[in-house]
């Protein structure tokens, strides 16, 4: 079955080099065809195949043409990076949707991504397209898309913008208030992990490793990582593995267990699954993933994974108990309190996310 699937996996690469060589002179017989394979093609990372077809797509469908295409001249790890184009694409999308209607679910993602990407051009510049750092507009870009669009990645990119006291000012008394700026990502970041959002969730569990901004809380770092790993979306798992790997293997065994105990709750709580393949093309079984490790070789694993437990030891009964009374106890068991004893993560909506400091508190 492993071999079988392997020539498969080796069949379908050949036909998409063949599908390549030949994406010039493909002809769409409808607007849907050609939105179709350009996002099939963009999703396998196969750029050559979805630039045609989003070429062929403009006419009937430009903002739809035009934002993928800006994607992939934006993808740092393609064959087509442009970042010239990718912002003169964005712009003109910004441009031309600002007037937009928010609840309009097919135009306003993309007004609001667009939005989003023209900030961070612009708050460092586009040297490719003579763009100089315009950090003011940034700010604007970044707050209508956080705010009017009610966008999550854009009020993600706004936590972190505030978390380095920057962004848009917060005055008191006249005079710019950094703390504000800093209580104010920490709020965009607790309300997007208490949606569910993976990114923030990563983000903040980092911040809660290190006690960066809200107070250290390893336990819940842990616990609220393992959420944002199973949250991810492919194009994200990466960098949040990388944040998982870091705190799962230095974590003490006291704090793991502590987290294993809560891992059902808090996924229950916050979990919010990625959209799921539907195996129809005989991959599925290949797990793209790296194996990581620990520096001492221990697997990563997902906190609701369990090693195999070692065989049971036996433990004769102290000499005040009965010496024909044995107890079987599983090596490394530890007594855990009841359910009902143990507190539920400080998260849900009608209380302070665990570890933020009040949001009028000066941050470190």
């Amino acid at each position: 079955m492993r071999t079988f699937r392997l020539a498969l996996a080796g069949s379908v690469a050949s036909l998409l080099m063949l599908g390549s060589a030949m994406a010039e002179d493909v002809v769409f017989r409808t607007p849907d065809d050609a939105m179709k394979q350009g996002i099939s093609a963009f999703n396998g990372g196969y750029y050559e195949l979805a630039l045609p077809a989003f070429e062929a797509l403009e006419p009937s469908k430009p903002q739809i043409a035009r934002f993928y295409m800006a994607r992939i001249y934006g993808d740092n790890e393609g064959a087509y990076t442009d970042h010239g184009k990718a912002f003169s694409l964005y712009k003109s999308l910004a441009d031309e949707l600002q007037d937009v209607d928010p609840d309009d679910d097919s135009l306003a993602p993309i007004a609001a991504k667009s939005l989003t990407a023209v900030s961070m051009y612009l708050r460092n510049g586009v040297a490719a397209a003579g763009v100089k750092p315009d950090v003011e507009q940034a700010n604007r870009a970044l707050q209508r898309a956080a705010l009017t669009f009610n966008d999550e990645d854009a009020q993600f990119e706004l936590a972190k913008v505030f978390l380095r006291g920057e962004g848009p000012d917060i005055t008191v008394a006249g005079f710019e208030d950094q703390s504000s700026k800093i209580a104010n990502g920490r709020h965009w970041l607790s309300r997007l992990s208490q949606a569910g959002h993976p990114g923030a969730q990563a983000f903040l569990a980092d911040l809660m490793w290190r006690g960066k901004f809200v107070e250290k809380n390893p336990t819940a770092a842990l616990n609220l990582i393992d959420v944002a790993v199973a949250n991810a979306p492919p194009s994200e798992r990466v960098w949040i593995e990388d944040i998982y790997q870091n705190i799962f293997c230095n974590a003490g065994e006291g704090v793991r267990q502590q987290a294993t105990g809560r891992v059902a709750e808090w996924h229950n709580l916050y979990g919010r699954r990625p959209a799921v393949r539907d195996g129809k093309d005989g991959l599925d079984d290949l797990a793209p993933e790296p194996v990581r490790t620990c520096a001492n070789g221990e697997l990563v694993r997902p906190m609701g994974v369990a090693m195999p437990v070692p065989a049971p030891q036996v433990i004769t009964s102290g000499p005040s108990v009965s010496p024909q009374r044995t107890s079987v106890i599983p090596a490394g068991a530890t007594t855990l309190r009841p359910a009902a004893a143990q507190s539920a993560p400080a998260l849900s909506s009608s209380s302070p996310m665990l570890g933020l400091t009040p949001s009028g508190a000066t941050a470190r």
